[in-house]
């Protein structure tokens, strides 16, 4: 058993998800949605397609792709610098590889949530309820990240989401 009682309630909460939640299908989705989130290239891929047929807010796609990168870079430093291994035994199954053993804070659910709030910015739609849980989640279910690393990836997601903005006046 861990002898960090927050961690231990950590790999509790993944063996309740990956027992309730990890039939094949589930298993199947949660691993579709890792590759589109891995490196954060599904959304700058959308964010990219949104510039290009998108012309009169172009400028917008692209701060807020911008967006994306930037967390996805941010949570990449933090997890470094906090050196937090994922899970590993506990009782919890690994259902995909990753491409590094850390583990906090997660960068899927950093750039996940940092697309939907500044697409959602620029769509005019509220995208992070439909967006957010389904990454998060599907880290959990995949065994890969704690539920303390999916919830400081998706903060840290949208605090660049919400405070990163281009001046009004910048490039005219």
């Amino acid at each position: 058993m861990d002898s960090c009682p927050r961690r231990s309630r950590d790999a509790d909460a993944v063996r309740a998800v990956q027992a309730t939640l990890g039939l094949p299908p589930v298993i199947k989705a949660a691993n579709a949605l890792s590759l589109f989130g891995e490196h954060a290239a599904g959304w700058l891929a959308l964010g990219m397609v949104g510039a290009a047929v998108d012309r009169p807010r172009r400028r917008e796609w692209l701060w807020a792709t911008a967006q994306v990168a930037m967390a996805h870079g941010a949570s990449i430093a933090v997890k470094r610098l906090v050196g937090r291994p994922r899970p590993a035994g506990e009782g919890i199954r690994p259902l995909a590889t990753t491409h590094s053993t850390l583990s906090f804070p997660s960068a899927h659910a950093a750039s996940t949530t940092a697309a939907a709030v500044a697409f959602g910015r620029v769509t005019g739609q509220a995208l992070a309820p439909v967006l957010v849980p389904p990454m998060l989640i599907s880290r959990l279910v995949l065994g890969v990240h704690y539920p303390t690393d999916v919830l400081a990836g998706s903060a840290l997601g949208a605090l660049i989401g919400v405070t990163s903005a281009p001046r009004k006046d910048a490039g005219r």
